[in-house]
């Protein structure tokens, strides 16, 4: 009986499959779960940063009286969406920057471009339009396309 029992030690290998299939079916639905989570999270993110950037040019426009001038501070979204990916523009015709002397001064345009085809564009105006999309090609300084093209209100 000592014997039998000595030689039996560790596991077999229908067991350890066993294992690493349940460990497979756990990771499966764990790791779509954690990205979809970190999508909304840089969404959500970007939101407030579209926000404050919203909040910095009231502020330009009671101390300058329009919005000429105004570019963005360092202060960017830490994950998610990179700097580059938010513009601020006037909404004259040609969006130039705020900054050209093309620019009016009266209204302004921030739109947020993602290359990532599962997360959102976003587009918010002076003159109420906040809206986005999954497809970042819908998102113009007008407009996030349609209902039937994707486009949500924020």
């Amino acid at each position: 009986m000592k014997h039998i029992l000595s030689q039996r030690q560790g596991f077999t290998l229908i067991e350890l499959m066993t294992v690493l299939v349940i460990v497979a079916i756990f990771a499966a639905i764990a790791i779509p779960s954690y990205q979809g989570y970190v999508r909304r999270a840089q969404a959500s993110q970007a939101q407030q940063e579209i926000q404050r950037i919203a909040g910095e040019l009231a502020r330009w426009k009671s101390r300058n009286f329009n919005y000429l001038g105004y570019t963005p501070s360092a202060q960017t979204v830490q994950g998610g969406y990179p700097s580059t990916a938010f513009e601020v523009r006037d909404a004259a015709a040609g969006n130039p920057l705020l900054t050209a002397t093309t620019a009016s001064g009266q209204n302004w345009v921030i739109r947020v471009l993602n290359d990532d085809g599962k997360n959102y564009s976003f587009l918010m105006t002076s003159t109420g339009i906040q809206c986005k999309n999954k497809t970042k090609s819908n998102v113009s300084y007008t407009g996030c396309g349609t209902s039937a093209t994707g486009k949500e209100d924020w």
